[in-house]
């Protein structure tokens, strides 16, 4: 498993100190982030967290997914890799 985990179902108003301090529960944060929609300057509600180990990355999957953060039920999951969309020769878009 990787220590990068995607979080979905964040409130609008979580901030990413509010995602590190929920998650240190589970281990060492080595970064948490709240993705921003470029054009709103809104929360899109969702983020990743950055654990330091494996080990804290499946911990905080097992403990943290489907329990709630400003009353909202988060999904915890291990982050996929970014890939290239259909048709592009690189993985560069």
């Amino acid at each position: 498993m990787a220590n990068r985990l995607y979080i979905g179902g964040l409130s609008l108003e979580t901030t990413e100190d509010e995602l590190k301090t929920f998650f240190e529960q589970a281990g060492a944060v080595q970064s948490a982030t709240v993705v921003i929609d470029k054009v709103s300057g809104q929360s899109r509600g969702f983020g990743f967290v950055e654990m330091s180990s494996d080990a804290e990355a499946k911990r905080a999957v097992s403990e943290l997914n489907g329990k709630t953060l400003g009353e909202r039920t988060l999904r915890v999951e291990e982050a996929r890799s970014a890939k290239a969309p259909a048709g592009t020769s690189s993985g560069r878009w």
